[in-house]
């Protein structure tokens, strides 16, 4: 319902919301996160997610061996012959790839070249920016912070970000990190305030205006993929440690995982030994860039660079063999679908192979015709990345790539249904528009308060990290 103008919740939803937030008031190895339900038919789009009473289970190094084999003919020298073709002529200026299974590497290489004006061959070790990647980082980071006390999944973000503001008070007090980290913010507009941050506005101010954007639902109650929002999780985390979200990265993250190439920010994928510049098209061919800072203002939702030497390194830690590090039971909170989202079923290889979709905390999670997988992609200024784990084999999968070519992208569907043992299909000739962010953007009205004029606060953006 509606008073004076501002969504309000009915007294039965607050009922309900109060239940729905219980099960995180505990830490992370007591949470009720949701678990695999097989009763939907093949392609239905409505969610197969059901409650669970019991942590989702997830399988630690201790245990890999119940995982089931790689089905006959998963050829790992065959995926490393299609990424090196990929670069053949520079069809793609470069990529790098990882495939780690039962907690070894099984592959970690580079292709092609660091930038087509001054090449320089892409390794293991090349540091690419990994865009929306960055939000399972951002997830982990603060699942440790849970374990440890000093957070909880239903912490108010108001409480620790004192000028937040929403333009529903009851949302402002109510909105929660797992809220933030599940795009279960409340608002009406994906990625609100994108273009601001495109044009190059600091962050906090962008932040602020969040608080003239127009509220589809009560928080925690429907999606809508966030960046600024989603961001807001650094300011909580530092509030509550006293500590920079970068640094917090590095020592809870990075260093353990020993992903030495890794790092936060424009400062340290420009500092990196080596790195791959991004690359746009132009009337001749592809034309490397300089990196934009826009998105790096936002660490938590598009700040984290990082060689496929480290992607293999945090696939081994999310697929459960880094016990020392990750826990199982904080894996499956992180892991555990929270929210259906069916509109990443409709483009691509997703449109003929997701039969249902959700989005956890910094993670999605697929139904790939009908077998767990979760899953990110990334894209931003000539970057664009994919990772995925598949729990019931042991496999985890990280594809890197230099330029805004959807190309790469049928790589993945490729490797899991090898993986899987389902019918194999040509991914590679099938344009994958999701990664080209090709949306119109939907501008959010002017209201109240807010002297900009309908249009001008904007929602999703092209460039936008995905």
């Amino acid at each position: 319902m509606k008073a004076n103008g501002r969504w309000q919740p009915p007294r039965t939803l607050r009922i309900g919301l109060l239940g729905a937030l219980l099960p995180l008031t505990l830490a992370s190895t007591a949470q009720t996160p949701f678990r695999w339900s097989a009763s939907a038919a093949p392609g239905a789009s409505a969610s197969r997610y059901e409650p669970a009473t019991q942590p989702l289970a997830y399988r630690t190094s201790s245990s890999a061996s119940k995982a089931m084999p790689l089905a006959q003919g998963f050829n790992v020298s065959e995926f490393e012959s299609l990424a090196a073709s990929m670069t053949a002529g520079q069809r793609v200026p470069g990529m790098a790839m990882a495939i780690v299974q039962n907690g070894r590497v099984l592959s970690a290489r580079g292709y092609g070249v660091t930038d087509v004006a001054a090449p320089q061959p892409i390794d293991a070790h090349t540091v690419f920016r990994l865009a929306s990647l960055s939000k399972s980082f951002a997830g982990t980071l603060t699942g440790l912070l849970v374990d440890d006390g000093t957070l909880r999944w239903d912490t108010k973000v108001a409480d620790y970000v004192r000028d937040f503001q929403l333009s529903d008070p009851y949302a402002t007090r109510q909105l929660t990190v797992a809220d933030l980290l599940s795009h279960r913010t409340g608002l009406k507009v994906h990625n609100a305030f994108d273009r601001d941050i495109e044009a190059d506005a600091d962050y906090m101010t962008v932040a602020h205006k969040l608080a003239y954007a127009p509220m589809e639902c009560a928080p925690g109650q429907c999606y809508a993929y966030q960046n600024v929002a989603f961001s807001l999780v650094g300011d909580v985390i530092q509030a509550a440690t006293g500590n920079d979200y970068a640094q917090l990265v590095n020592q809870r993250i990075f260093k353990p995982l020993g992903m030495s190439d890794a790092s936060v920010g424009l400062g340290g994928i420009s500092s990196s030994a080596r790195w791959a510049r991004p690359h746009t098209r132009g009337r001749n061919g592809w034309v490397s860039q300089v990196p934009k800072p826009t998105y790096y203002r936002l660490p938590p939702a598009a700040g984290v660079n990082a060689s496929v030497s480290d992607m293999a390194q945090w696939l081994i830690a999310q697929t459960g063999h880094r016990p020392d590090v990750l826990s199982a039971p904080l894996l499956a909170t992180l892991h555990a679908p929270l929210v259906s989202t069916p509109g990443e079923m409709r483009a691509g290889w997703r449109r003929d192979r997701i039969w249902s979709a959700g989005y956890a905390l910094g993670w999605r999670v697929f139904d790939y015709a009908g077998h767990p997988v979760v899953f990110h992609a990334g894209a931003v200024q000539g970057y664009r990345g994919l990772v995925a784990l598949v729990p019931e084999r042991d496999l985890g999968i990280a594809i890197l790539w230099n330029s805004e070519s959807p190309m790469p992208s049928g790589l993945l569907p490729t490797i899991l249904d090898r993986a899987i043992g389902l019918p194999a299909q040509r991914w590679l000739d099938m344009p994958d528009d999701e990664l080209l962010l090709a949306e119109a953007p939907a501008a959010t009205p002017a209201t109240p308060g807010n002297d900009k004029p309908a249009g001008v606060v904007s929602g999703q953006a092209t460039a936008s990290p995905k």
